[in-house]
């Protein structure tokens, strides 16, 4: 298998929703291949049509599309392996099933619903692990026949050998043997004709020439079933490539019904693309150095699957922002401000307000974009806040100076006929050196009086540019009343 080109694929179902986990196993199916200038496959499997969602197949397309995993074949763009959607694929199944029969791999199973489930109540499914009985797997030729003929329904199980052991080798987990009287005859193709996953992506795997499957290690436990596929067909199984899942705490899987984010519900709090691929390329798996940012390009470079841990990964919120504040920082200001534009919008109504100088104030402050509306309410509407914060040890200020200096001020800001950072500037400073006042004595309370907020994003004459001379002018204006009232 060496000398073969590398396939890999991503084979999701179309549920609607991209899982953090299943995002991380195409990020590593696309690294696998490109660092081996190999193909990356895009299958979709939908045999289990209960649970399709209109729409679905979209998600994917479009989730993969932005975050940059680009495939080489697949349903939209084709392939010599097509088709590249499994319910289009039904016949092939049918195909090799019956072939697995008369290989003596598969077989017949007539059993209707009522039989398997009192089976089910006789062996307590409840309380161990239920196994179908191999009621029909010794039946004679003649008697499929006549069932068949009969037209009553069938499925065709996997004809698990009753004695011996199955033994695998995977790239992270290493050699692993299971007894094969532990494994249940299960269902490959069933009464609707189509198949179950398990059959689907043994023969979909081989007939589309993919030499490494990577997948979640909860599929460990049923990999013995397929290498026996593969051996009765007398194909050579991929190498295996088993992830540990992502945890949402050491107990607790990340879980759609929980209530934790799809790739679209990052996208949708403000994180960046390049961040969520970065990050989850480290859940579970490591660079073996320090570094933390890489770009896609640079993961196809460096990625190798002995990296791969054996050990669950938890999912740290707090390092993704970090991470992501990290790409936000190098954005170029054009681009943040095209992306906080949405953010703004939701909380500002005045038009006056500059945006652009709230992005340069902003742009290294937040570590995801829908941290903004929290940030900016005070700029569309000035808390009521309490004079208690013009009291300030380190700037050596007090309501008393902070009154003095803000009536000084007023007639400053009044006077400045072009409103921009470098006249607001010049012209308190001057102001500052007129009075013979400490910097922090003027900027402090002008800082307090427009934001009405211990803490903002950018100091006093900053916020002046932003708010524009009207409501600069009126709250200093509002700031003045407010000591005054308590003098």
């Amino acid at each position: 298998m060496s000398n073969l080109e590398v396939r890999t694929r991503f084979a999701p179902s179309p549920t609607g929703y991209m899982h953090v986990g299943n995002l991380r196993t195409a990020l590593y199916a696309y690294l696998l291949a490109k660092s081996k200038n190999g193909k990356f496959i895009l299958r979709i499997e939908d045999t289990d049509q209960g649970r399709y969602i209109e729409g679905a197949i979209d998600v994917i397309y479009r989730t993969l599309s932005e975050t940059g995993l680009k495939w080489d074949e697949g349903p939209d763009i084709g392939g010599d392996y097509g088709p590249y959607i499994q319910s289009q694929r039904k016949h092939i199944y049918k195909e090799y099933a019956e072939k697995l029969v008369e290989l003596g791999g598969a077989y017949y199973c007539f059993c209707d619903k009522e039989r398997l489930e009192s089976l089910k109540q006789e062996l307590g499914a409840e309380k161990s692990g239920y196994k179908y009985d191999g009621h029909c797997r010794n039946l004679s030729r003649e008697e499929i026949e006549e069932n068949l003929k009969k037209g009553i329904p069938y499925v065709i199980r996997q004809k698990i050998p009753q004695e011996g052991i199955t033994t695998f080798t995977d790239a992270v987990y290493g050699t692993i043997s299971v007894e094969n009287s532990t494994l249940d005859d299960n269902v490959l193709l069933k009464s609707d004709g189509l198949p179950t996953y398990n059959f689907a992506n043994v023969v979909d795997d081989h007939l589309m020439g993919i030499t490494h499957v990577i997948r979640g290690s909860e599929y460990l436990s049923s990999t013995p079933k397929y290498n026996l596929l593969y051996e009765s067909f007398g194909w050579e199984p991929p190498i295996y490539i088993h992830v540990p899942p992502v945890m949402k705490t050491a107990n607790k899987k990340l879980s759609k019904r929980e209530g934790d984010a799809s790739y679209e519900d990052f996208i949708n709090k403000g994180y960046l693309k390049e961040a969520i691929i970065n990050y989850i390329a480290l859940l579970g798996w490591s660079p073996g150095n320090d570094r933390e940012i890489y770009s896609l390009e640079e993961l196809i470079q460096v990625f190798d699957i002995k990296g791969i841990n054996k050990s669950p990964a938890i999912f740290d919120i707090q390092k993704l922002d970090w991470l992501n504040g990290e790409y936000i920082r190098k954005l170029p200001l054009d681009q943040f401000h095209e992306k906080a534009l949405p953010y703004y919008k939701e909380v500002i109504k005045n038009p006056n307000v500059n945006l652009y100088k709230l992005s340069q104030l902003l742009s290294t402050r937040i570590a995801k974009f829908s941290d903004i509306p929290d940030m900016i309410g005070f700029i569309e509407t000035l808390p009521d806040y309490s004079t208690e914060l013009h009291i300030h040890k380190k700037m050596k200020t007090n309501k008393e100076i902070a009154l003095a200096n803000l009536k000084a001020a007023l007639p400053v800001f009044e006077s400045i006929t072009v409103w921009n950072e470098e006249n607001i500037h010049n012209a308190i400073f001057e102001l500052i050196g007129k009075l013979g006042v400490k910097n922090g004595q003027m900027l402090w309370p002008i800082r307090v009086a427009l934001s009405g907020k211990e803490s903002s994003p950018g100091g006093g004459i900053e916020l002046a540019e932003v708010l524009g001379k009207e409501e600069t002018i009126n709250r200093i204006r509002i700031g003045i009343e407010k000591l005054e009232k308590e003098m």
